[in-house]
C-alpha cells in the first residue's frame, strides 16, 4: 500500500491555524511508466486514488478551493481529496476544481515546449531540473522566475483566514520550486518529491512562509 512521505504530517504541527493557507501538492500515485516518462496519459492507479482519499480526511484546515493542471491524474487526485475531506466533514457542498494552466508544462516554467522537450527527452526529469538549476536555457524560465510566477499565483487565489487552498501539479515542477526556495543548485533522488507530497505555505506582509519535510523555512522578499 502506498503510504505518504513520513515527514509530510509532522509538518503540520508547525502549519498556523488562523492564516490563508496553501498546499502545493504532487498528485498521487499513478501507473508506471514504460519507458520512463510518465506522459500526460498516464491515470492514477486505484491505490492512487484511495491514498488521496484518504489524505483529504486528514488535511489539517477546513478547504476552501482546489486547483489543478488539466492532465487528468492531477484532477483525479484533487476530486479525491475533495471526497475525503467532504467525509471528514472539511467543507459542506461540491467544490470545484479549477483547472490551471500554471500547474502543468508548458505553462509554469516552459514558455517553449518545442526549444524545451527533446532536452527533456534526453536528461531525463531530474538530469534536467540540475541543467535548468544551474543554466538559463532559451524557451524556460529560470527557477527564481518561476518561483516568482507561482507565488504570484497563489497570492490571487488566497483562501478565507483559517482555511486551505489546494494546488496539485507535477513532480518536476514542485521540485523546481522547492530547490530555488531552498537555493539548491543541484538534486537527487532523495531530494525528489513522493507521491502526493506537497509544501505549505502562507503568506505575511513580503514574505512567505513555508514547511517542506518537516522544518518550518522564511523567504522573503518574494
Amino acid at each position: 500500500m502506498a503510504r505518504l512521505h513520513p515527514q509530510l504530517e509532522p509538518g503540520l504541527a508547525l502549519l498556523p491555524s488562523d492564516r490563508p493557507l496553501h498546499l502545493l501538492t504532487r498528485h498521487s500515485v499513478r501507473e508506471l511508466a514504460k519507458n520512463g516518462f510518465a506522459d500526460y496519459r498516464l491515470p492514477l492507479t486505484p491505490e492512487g486514488i484511495r491514498l488521496a482519499r484518504e489524505w483529504g480526511q486528514r488535511l489539517p484546515l477546513r478547504l476552501a478551493s482546489l486547483h489543478s493542471s488539466p492532465v487528468g491524474r492531477c484532477m483525479d487526485t484533487a476530486r479525491a481529496l475533495a471526497e475525503g475531506a467532504g467525509k471528514a466533514g472539511l467543507h459542506q457542498g461540491e467544490v470545484q476544481v479549477e483547472q490551471v494552466m500554471a500547474l502543468v508544462e508548458p505553462g509554469c516554467y516552459v514558455e517553449d515546449i518545442g526549444r524545451i522537450g527533446p532536452l527533456f527527452l534526453k536528461l531525463g526529469a531530474i538530469g534536467f531540473l540540475n541543467r535548468h538549476l544551474r543554466d538559463n536555457l532559451e524557451g524556460l524560465l529560470t527557477p527564481s522566475q518561476g518561483r516568482s510566477k507561482l507565488l504570484g499565483y497563489m497570492r490571487e487565489r488566497q483562501p478565507p483566514a483559517g482555511q486551505l487552498a489546494v494546488h496539485v501539479t507535477h513532480d518536476t515542477i514542485l521540485m523546481a520550486f522547492v530547490a530555488d526556495l531552498l537555493g539548491l543548485d543541484q538534486v537527487d533522488d532523495g531530494h525528489w518529491p513522493w507521491m502526493m507530497e506537497g509544501a505549505w505555505l502562507w503568506f505575511e506582509d513580503a514574505s512567505v512562509h513555508w514547511v517542506w519535510r518537516g522544518k518550518h523555512y522564511v523567504h522573503e522578499p518574494v
